[in-house]
This record gives structure tokens, C-alpha cells and sequence, in this order.
């Protein structure tokens, strides 16, 4: 995979970052943790070919039209044909009709900042989207929280690939446990809703 990330970038440049970065969205197993930090290590060696700007926005562009794909089927189909779909064609990207329930679920208790936020952790980056879209959020707000969120992740791993030069590949090594944490931390902080949700209906 990393042969085919660097071959994209060096034959189709900011275009290239933009397409992987797209697919990044679509397809999860493809690793935003490596095509940033090496598209970022490309233009620090050679600036002729990309600027560090560039490529931010080519990354950018790619990560939030990639988020439009997972929100239009989420406000089209719902939620119970999505979870179909999900334990029938999911296996291929990485995901099952409980990744779906708990994205919504996440989304309800956060409301449009869960978009923001959810662009930061990878995993969520995805199925952010489709709670979004269930929710039958309006487009622009979700596109504005969406840029924001993804703009905060794609530049820090830019400047991460641009500062370790050619030692790109540690930060997925290093972002992995980090995020592991994140997506414990934001289960648990699930659980806790799901729990106080549960008292609160007894209670009434």
C-alpha cells in the first residue's frame, strides 16, 4: 500500500493527494496516517514539485468531499437499511451495523460538534457522516464542522510527514496508540450517556 500511496502522489501530485485522501473516506483500511505525512515528506524534499500548502489543501479538499459520501446515503437510506447493508456488504470496508449505532448514537449526544471531533479519530473520520445524514443534518453546517475537524487532522499530519523528513512512517507508529486512547475514551463517554439516559427514563 505504501508503494501505490507514494506512485499516486509523484504521478498525479496535489491531485493525487486529494484523490487518496478521498478514498481514505470511503474505503477506512486506506490510512490518511500515512498518505499526509509522506505527501508532507514529498514536498520538503522536493519543493519544486509540491509546496506544503499545496498539499494541505489538496488533503483537505479530498477528506471533505469524501465525508459527502457516507452523509448522502445516511439521509437517503436511514438508519435501518444502512445497518442491512452494513452486515451484509460492510465486511469489504471495515464496518458492521454496531459501528452504525454507535456513530448515531455519538451524534446524538453531541450534536453537530460530534462532526468535528469525529473527523480527528480515525475510525470515526468515516462514520461520522452517517449519523450526520440520518440526523438529516443541514449541508452546510455539516461541512462547516467537517472542515474544520478535518482541517485540524490533515494539517498536523502534514507538518508531522514535512518535520520528520524522511522518518515519516513514526507517525502512524506513534499516532496509533494515541488514538486507540481517543476511541476508548469517546466509548466510555458513550456508555456513560447511554447509562444516565437509562435513569433518567426510570426515573420518569
Amino acid at each position: 500500500m505504501l508503494e501505490w500511496i507514494t506512485n499516486t502522489i509523484n504521478s498525479l501530485g496535489y491531485w493525487g493527494i486529494a484523490l487518496l485522501m478521498f478514498l481514505e473516506n470511503v474505503f477506512p483500511p486506506i490510512p490518511s496516517e500515512l498518505i499526509m505525512p509522506l505527501a508532507g515528506f514529498t514536498a520538503r524534499a522536493t519543493p519544486e514539485k509540491l509546496n506544503v500548502i499545496g498539499v494541505f489543501f489538496a488533503g483537505l479538499l479530498g477528506s471533505v468531499l469524501g465525508a459527502l459520501v457516507w452523509y448522502y446515503p445516511g439521509k437517503y437510506l436511514g438508519e435501518r437499511r444502512l445497518q442491512v447493508w452494513a452486515d451484509k456488504y460492510g465486511k469489504w470496508l471495515s464496518i458492521s451495523s454496531k459501528d452504525i449505532v454507535k456513530a448515531k448514537g455519538w451524534f446524538d449526544q453531541q450534536g453537530g460538534k460530534a462532526v468535528c471531533i469525529g473527523r480527528l479519530v480515525p475510525g470515526v473520520r468515516t462514520l461520522i457522516s452517517v449519523p450526520a445524514g440520518m440526523s438529516h443534518m443541514h449541508l452546510l453546517p455539516f461541512l462547516i464542522y467537517s472542515t474544520l475537524g478535518s482541517a485540524v487532522w490533515v494539517g498536523l499530519l502534514t507538518y508531522s510527514g514535512y518535520a520528520l523528513g524522511s522518518q515519516y512512517e513514526l507517525v502512524d507508529k506513534y499516532l496509533a496508540p494515541v488514538s486507540k486512547i481517543v476511541a476508548v475514551v469517546l466509548i466510555l463517554a458513550f456508555v456513560v450517556w447511554v447509562m444516565r439516559r437509562k435513569r433518567k427514563n426510570r426515573r420518569q
